[in-house]
């Protein structure tokens, strides 16, 4: 375990920690018609309900016994950030499952009132192989409370999914939140992964 903390952190850093050079590739992410309806027909498959209850239970064991997490999941918890990755190249899900449930978590983040700011998708020449980069970026709709403050549900939202050579990677999903006076304190994300995963 203790080798794969520096691996799973810098999944999370490594977009930030300088500018990267020019994509070989940047675009809007638009999905085919036909990749439209086998995402619609994958959300009723035993492989999405088995994704969301292996993070769920991941989840549920970072919280109580967080040694015992499993080696393909990690958890962030920052002041301003949380989320979680996941290693799929260590799982047995297909790279249709996991581009599919990139989407699939965009989705639900949707149905709590969050509108979408940007879908797209960047494509790099690594040393050793192509990384494409896919991202979706959502905000919370705006909304004040009584007491003239923003509420910002869970955050800002930003799902990313990394491929190599076009074999799913890592998928991660944050929530960042704003601590200061102009905004209503974050809620809870145990509430959000519950939204996410339950059902």
């Amino acid at each position: 375990m203790d080798k794969l903390w520096p691996f799973f952190k810098s999944l999370f850093t490594k977009a930030e920690e300088s500018s990267p050079s020019q994509p070989l590739l940047h675009e809007l992410i638009e999905r085919s018609e036909t990749e439209r309806q086998e995402y619609e027909h994958w959300k009723n498959t035993l492989a999405r309900r088995h994704l969301s209850d292996w993070l769920w239970q991941q989840y549920g064991l970072y919280q109580a016994l967080p040694a015992e997490i499993d080696e393909a999941a990690y958890f962030l918890d920052t002041p301003s950030s949380k989320g979680f990755a996941i290693r799929f190249s260590g799982l047995r899900y297909s790279d249709k499952d996991a581009v599919f449930f990139f989407d699939y978590l965009k989705e639900k983040v949707c149905e709590l009132g969050y509108r979408p700011q940007i879908s797209d998708t960047r494509a790099y020449n690594r040393p050793n192989w192509v990384e494409t980069m896919e991202k979706h970026y959502l905000k919370p709709r705006p909304k004040n409370t009584a007491g003239g403050k923003y509420q910002q549900r869970f955050g800002n939202i930003t799902i990313e999914l990394e491929l190599r050579d076009g074999q799913a990677h890592s998928l991660r999903f944050r929530a960042t939140s704003y601590n200061d006076r102009l905004f209503e304190k974050a809620e809870e994300f145990a509430g959000l992964m519950q939204q996410l995963l339950e059902g």
